[in-house]
Order: C-alpha cells, then structure tokens, then sequence
C-alpha cells in the first residue's frame, strides 16, 4: 500500500475535500480573507490580483488538492514551497508607511481561519452531512495544514468552540477597504474573454452571489450590501449542492489536476471518498 499522506482516507478531511461544493467554500474564502486589511493588502501588493486571480484560485486548490490526497512527501514540499514564497514579501500600510512580513502569524491565521470555516460552513449547509463531532475533527484536523504555511499548530483553533471564539476576537479589526471592494468587484466581474461574457453573467455571477450570500452576517454588514434571510441561502446551498453531486464523481475528479484519481491508483479503490464512510 502507498503512502497516505498526512490526512489519510480515515480523515474528514480526505471525504470532505471531494465534495464539488468546495468551489462555493473556496470563493466564500476569498469574500472573508478580503475583509482584513493588512492581510489582502499583502495580496494586493504583491500580485496582479486582476489578471492572475484564476491562476491564484488555481494554485489555492492545487496545494489543498495536494496537502490533502498527495503523498507526505508532496505535502510537506508544497508547503516548505509555500513558507519560502511568503518569506520573501512584505506590504506596505499606506496610512503609516509600516512594512511588514506578509507571513506573520495573525495574517496567516486569519487566511486559515477563513478557509476551513468557508469548507465547513458550505459543506455543511449545503448537505453534507457532519456530526458536531466530525466538525470538530475537521478543524483540528488542519492544524495539519496550519503548520504547513508556517504556524505553530498549538495556536491554531481546534474546534467550533475554539474557532467561534477566535472569529470574535479579530472582528474588530475587520474592515471593506478598497483592497476588499477591489476583490468584491473582481468576483462579480472577472475580466473574461468577450465571448464568454454571457457565460460569466449566467453561470460565474450566481456561484459568486451565492459565495457571498453564505458569508456570516458582520461580513455583510462589512461589505454594505443587506444580508440575505439565512434559511433562504441554505436553501440555495442544498439546491446547489444536490445539483452538482449529481455530477458522477469520477467525471468531476477527471478534471486537471486530478489529486483523487491518483491518490486512488496509489492506495486502491478502498480509498475512494464518500461521504457515507464517515458513519462507520
């Protein structure tokens, strides 16, 4: 048998991943993570966000894709890659001058707060089916991943509990610069060929709309935009969600750069995801 990895098919992470509501998570990720200042600006600033943000999307899904089915080994080399990169930036406060490390520690526990909750919360209002107690396993979970970037995983949430808390806190430092209104605007009107256009308003538009309607009720009071009856967007999540499940898996995980596949041909055909192995 093949290596693993460090989450391994025992994990919740290896069933949750798998799920095709992860797109939605991943784009509510972005609406939050744009909601700390000194975080997106370390983005802004060292990036041509608007022209690279679907190579960024990419590489985001590329090393949870590999941190999560990759071998220990590819694991720990994507985020060794990673910590290198953020070693090397800093961004500049524009109202004080301060430069500082776009790796230090409250900036990269926020970008990895606002990730699992962003999986958690859409998996689980979407329909996929978590106990408290498999929530709780998730997030302590990935103070596997925690430390991959660069954190000490004993200061990284460990549970709903924990993470609730932690949310709180850092609330008051939250704020929709223009560094966020940049990110909003971009995720409503991505620059997209001419031809696609129509494309874009009738597919892209509603999975932006409804990243954003699953965000928490201080971030649409942040953005400045009403916030949606809560009942409604889970009713809009499980609709989505019961429509992409019916999308066979092995069509969706066929698509590049193909994590599931291989980490199926490497451990055997036990190591399938499914939701259902989470009740054993």
């Amino acid at each position: 048998m093949g290596d693993p990895g460090l989450f391994t098919p025992k994990s919740v992470t290896w069933q949750m991943h798998a799920d095709p509501m992860m797109w939605v998570a991943g784009v509510r990720a972005l609406y939050l993570q744009a909601l700390h200042p000194r975080a997106v600006r370390g983005v802004m600033q060292n990036s041509d966000f608007r022209k690279d943000a679907w190579g960024r999307l990419m590489r985001t899904a590329n090393f949870v894709g590999t941190t999560t089915y990759g071998t220990t080994e590819a694991a720990e080399r994507a985020g060794a890659r990673v910590r290198k990169i953020h070693s090397m930036l800093g961004a500049t406060d524009p109202d004080t001058g301060e430069r500082y490390g776009v790796d230090e520690p409250e900036l990269l526990l926020w970008v990895h707060c606002a990730e699992i909750d962003s999986y958690l919360q859409v998996a689980r209002r979407s329909g996929f089916r978590l106990t408290d107690e498999q929530a709780d396993r998730y997030i302590g979970e990935h103070r596997t991943s925690a430390r991959l970037v660069g954190l000490d995983p004993d200061a990284v949430p460990a549970n709903q509990e924990e993470m609730a808390a932690y949310f709180e806190k850092v609330r008051p430092e939250l704020a929709a610069g223009p560094e966020a209104r940049e990110v909003d605007d971009f995720l409503l009107r991505p620059p997209t060929h001419p031809l696609l256009v129509p494309a874009r308003e009738v597919l892209w538009r509603r999975v932006a709309q409804l990243a954003y309607a699953a965000l928490p009720p201080y971030a649409h009071e942040l953005y400045g935009r009403p916030a949606p009856k809560p009942g409604t967007v889970t009713l809009q999540l499980r609709a989505t969600g019961n429509l992409l499940r019916c999308v066979p898996a092995r069509v969706r995980w066929q698509l590049p750069p193909k994590h599931i596949i291989r980490a199926m041909s490497r451990l055997g055909p036990g190591s399938r995801p499914a939701p259902y192995k989470l009740g054993r």
